[in-house]
């Protein structure tokens, strides 16, 4: 199920939008929920589950502190990367400022009082539609928490996993980057299947992304690294060119 989180300081408009989605989610039989409706970004924030997926309606005008609707997005994409903004704001010239922020919002609803909610739920819709085509082509990620928050990576931009130098921690490998999270290469080898195979105890290698093995020397090249290969890892690796 989906949650949706809406923040706004106006208690009116924030009924109405509330009222509105739940009436929505309810008639087309959505899977989807109003997780949350506040009216502060600290209480929102503390209702957000990191690993879930969110729908976001947030007030650009929010008067809260430190807050406006732009660092709340902000905040919003730090624990939710793939999170859909949606901005309600009585200002339409607005809009712009969400580039400047590289928020990607997915849409602007602007405040009409009457209007409100049927406008936010004709946006859930458009939400819902988009959502059920990703679903139909879906891109394979690994998702980890790193120290940063949640991150997902494309399991086709993944060269290798190796186990860090840190106690019960991993190092991510893509051809641009190295990121570290809790883990271990046993843990993964059974998570990622044979998509991935286990070349040396420190190491599980996308098996597509192997360019050249070096028998006598022990070592495996991987997106243009060397990593090392075992006597196990060898025997798995030519079962695997055996299959073909």
């Amino acid at each position: 199920m989906i949650n949706i989180y809406l923040c706004d300081d106006d208690n009116d408009i924030l009924c109405r939008i509330r009222t509105a989605l739940e009436r929505k989610i309810c008639v087309e039989n959505y899977d989807m929920q109003v997780a949350c409706a506040a009216a502060t970004a600290e209480e929102l924030l503390c209702a957000i589950k990191v690993r879930g997926r969110g729908i976001y309606f947030l007030d650009v005008d929010l008067k809260d502190g430190k807050w406006d609707g732009f660092r709340l997005g902000q905040e919003i994409r730090r624990r939710d990367p793939h999170g859909t903004l949606v901005y309600v704001t009585g200002y339409g010239d607005l809009a712009w400022r969400t580039f400047q922020y590289h928020l990607e919002a997915f849409d602007y609803i602007i405040k009409e009082a009457e209007q409100t909610g049927p406008a936010a739920a004709r946006c859930l819709a458009a939400i819902h539609d988009r959502l059920l085509s990703e679903r139909q082509d879906p891109v394979e990620v690994f998702s980890f928490r790193a120290a940063d928050g949640v991150r997902h990576v494309p399991l086709s931009d993944i060269l290798f996993f190796e186990t860090a130098p840190t106690a019960h921690h991993v190092w991510l490998h893509t051809p641009c980057s190295r990121m570290e999270f809790v883990g271990s290469i046993s843990e993964l080898e059974a998570e990622l299947g044979e998509r991935f195979v286990r070349i040396h105890r420190g190491y599980l290698a996308a098996y597509d992304r192997i360019e050249s093995v070096d028998l006598k020397g022990g070592s495996v090249l991987v997106g243009g690294r060397t990593c090392l290969l075992s006597r196990s890892g060898k025997g798995k690796l030519r079962k695997l060119q055996d299959r073909g």
